[in-house]
């Protein structure tokens, strides 16, 4: 049989052959990609990914021409891959079952809209003063996946959120001062917490260990990080491994009024769009000093 007829043998058995609960097995299949593909995306993970793709790709390729050695050789390597495959994307498993096992969302949210207004107002100010201050600051807010781990690392506090008592651990040269604060709900649970540093390798070299740190624990949970530049001032905030920059004390109080809301929206597509309306802002004064 030469490949033309192959080729044509290949794709009639494609398109004719298969039946209603073939096509439901390839589209759960393709669903079950594509979420892998998601998962790995922005990752070295997905430099691997495409580069096992292209051997399978090899692989049926030599089956397909009649290429034997060759088949032999690339189907050894995929069947052996596999289990490669498992030790790369340790990372991405464990995030994948992470978010399988969340079940109902955790309700840490504050039943009293004035106590939910007095944390918005004690947040925003605290990073505020951090951020004129230049002084460095980590807060990570606990979402449904639990920072317990993250929490040992810590000293345990368990108070009520305040500025002044924010900006006080954050104070240089104090016992707490280099770590991260996690607050759950209304209370800052601990701080000088040790986080897990982001792998993202396109990282800019102007992003510390700080800003690593607040983006490692959204990569592995579904966290909400404010982050303040020691060096800059800047504020950030990360989730889903995701950093969104230079934010106001305007961005700062929409992200806290919807992380404390009972009718959540989408976080990060709310902070995607106020960073484009900086964006623009910074270009409207550039265009006017020239």
């Amino acid at each position: 049989m030469n490949i033309t007829s192959r080729v044509e043998s290949f794709f009639w058995n494609i398109l004719n052959r298969p039946v209603l609960k073939d096509w439901i097995d390839i589209a759960i299949l393709a669903l079950v990609l594509y979420k892998v593909f998601m998962l790995t995306r922005q990752t070295r993970a997905s430099q691997v990914l495409k580069g096992f793709a292209l051997l399978v790709a090899a692989t049926w390729l030599s089956d397909l021409l009649g290429l034997k050695a060759l088949h032999w050789l690339f189907t050894s390597v995929v069947n052996n891959g596999a289990i490669v495959l498992m030790i790369l994307f340790q990372p991405e498993l464990r995030r994948a079952l992470e978010q399988l096992g969340r079940g109902a969302k955790i309700d840490h949210l504050v039943d009293s809209p004035d106590e939910s207004s007095r944390i918005v107002f004690e947040l925003t100010q605290a990073v505020q003063t951090l951020s004129h201050r230049r002084v460095g600051a980590l807060i990570v807010f606990e979402q449904k996946t639990g920072l317990r781990d993250f929490i040992e690392t810590g000293t345990t506090i368990d108070s009520r959120i305040s500025g002044p008592l924010l900006v006080n651990i954050f104070e240089p040269n104090t016992p707490l001062h280099d770590g991260a604060i996690i607050i759950r709900g209304g209370r800052i649970m601990a701080a000088g917490c040790v986080l897990s540093l982001s792998e993202n390798s396109s990282l800019g070299r102007d992003l510390g260990t700080r800003h690593r740190a607040g983006l490692g624990v959204t990569e592995s949970t579904d966290a909400v990080v404010l982050i303040v530049s020691e060096e800059t001032g800047i504020i950030s905030m990360a989730q889903g491994g995701r950093l969104t920059r230079h934010l106001d004390g305007e961005a700062i109080k929409e992200i806290l009024s919807n992380l404390y809301q009972s009718d959540r929206v989408n976080l990060f597509e709310t902070v995607q769009g106020l960073a484009r309306r900086f964006k623009r802002k910074g270009e409207r004064k550039d265009e006017r000093a020239s």
